[in-house]
């Protein structure tokens, strides 16, 4: 049974195409930096790897040149579409409506659509692919596996935000987490890795959209992304935690609409707003050769990751690993090296040899008197979503 997995983010569509049970690998690729003129599409099989780099400005468009390039004559995987059994669709914000995976109805689109003012950088685009999915792959089962499932065990004393009640009890205004689908996977690496059931772990997702977990005996009890995925890390155009007066202050001194203060805080900060780039390969290229205001962004960004763990830490009552992953958590050696950098104090010492070999296996980067493990493991989020969508279409 073959399943293509659609993991839509902000501004990049994930997509991997496996042969379910064995868990084979058919074919994956990313499309990234949609909405600008110079989008890249990898593309790789067991023959052919391809890139290419076209304007791209929605992720309708990207999702078009993936059924394109699966269909290609010489180096397409299927011969149509009708192939295609189940499309798992990474879905970021479910609310309380879903805490499993679950099939795609009229009813379970309207409650994406719900929660799109919530995630508007990516509930939208999730949609989106489901649409478009629906017309490619009519004879598809289409399913949707939640983003904040993972955090439904955070206990109410870290869930809930001091509100009147009511804003709660009716309105559902509580902490929700995200990257949940990434977070459980490489948790249970790490705890697998660890061999040990009872564990304290942080894991640490870097992306375009950045997030952080406390993981206590293989249970989210705590994550950095709340209500909806703005707050907490730096992130590629989100400022992530601020002063909340700063809103007011916005709006009620220097005239900002509310629209215009959505806009700069979800689409115009963070590391955008910091350098004027929001891809941290320019950022790190740019601070090797001096760039002041870059080296800055890199190192509030890696600050704001240690302010984190120390909470967490402080949370678990104890740490035995700190787990990197994603694009930026996997692939930058300077924002480890950086988060790392004194955190003696928690037992963390990383190992400067280890941190700079890039594999795709995972890792420990720390040093082997370290008391806690520094783990790189890649995320597989398409992996997971393939093993909950065929376990419930099956």
């Amino acid at each position: 049974m073959k399943i293509l997995i659609i993991n839509s983010g902000s501004s990049s569509i994930k997509f991997q195409l496996m042969e379910m049970p064995s868990e084979t690998l058919i074919c994956s690729g990313l499309v990234e930096r949609i909405g600008s003129n110079d989008a890249i599409i990898n593309y790789k099989t067991n023959l052919d790897e391809l890139r290419i780099t076209k304007s791209i400005g929605t992720h309708s468009e990207g999702l078009n040149m993936i059924v394109e390039l699966l269909q290609d004559a010489d180096k397409g995987v299927i011969n149509n579409t009708k192939e295609i059994s189940i499309v798992g669709h990474r879905v970021v914000h479910g609310g309380n409506s879903f805490s499993n995976t679950t099939l795609i109805t009229p009813e379970v689109k309207d409650n994406i659509q719900e929660y799109a003012t919530l995630a508007p950088l990516h509930n939208p685009g999730n949609l989106e692919g489901i649409f478009v999915c629906e017309e490619i792959f009519p004879l598809a089962k289409q399913v949707a596996i939640f983003d904040t499932a993972f955090h439904r065990s955070i206990p109410d004393y870290a869930k809930r935000y001091a509100v009147p009640n009511e804003l709660y009890e009716k309105h559902k205004i509580q902490v929700y987490g995200f990257h949940g689908t990434s977070h459980q996977y490489v948790s249970e690496k790490a705890i697998t890795y660890l061999g040990m059931d009872a564990s304290k772990i942080i894991t640490i997702h870097l992306g375009n959209g950045c997030s952080m977990t406390a993981v206590k005996n293989g249970k989210s009890i705590d994550t950095s992304l709340g209500f909806t995925p703005s707050n907490g890390l730096v992130m590629g155009t989100r400022s992530g935690d601020i002063d909340h007066a700063i809103i007011f202050h916005l709006v009620n001194n220097l005239k900002y609409s509310l629209d215009e203060v959505k806009t700069l805080l979800t689409n115009k900060s963070g590391m955008l707003g910091l350098t004027g780039h929001m891809d941290l390969r320019d950022i790190e290229a740019k601070a090797e050769k001096g760039n002041r205001e870059c080296q800055l962004a890199l190192d509030i960004n890696a600050y704001r990751i240690k302010k984190y763990i120390g909470a967490y830490v402080a949370a678990l009552n104890g740490l035995d690993a700190i787990v990197f992953t994603a694009g930026i958590g996997e692939n930058s050696s300077m924002i480890r090296k950086l988060v790392c950098a004194e955190m003696d104090v928690f037992g963390i010492y990383l190992e400067d040899s280890k941190n700079n070999i890039r594999s795709k296996d995972i890792r420990e980067i720390n040093t082997a008197d370290s008391p806690v493990k520094i783990l790189v493991i890649p995320t597989n989020e398409e992996l997971e979503i393939a093993k909950q969508a065929f376990a419930l279409v099956n």
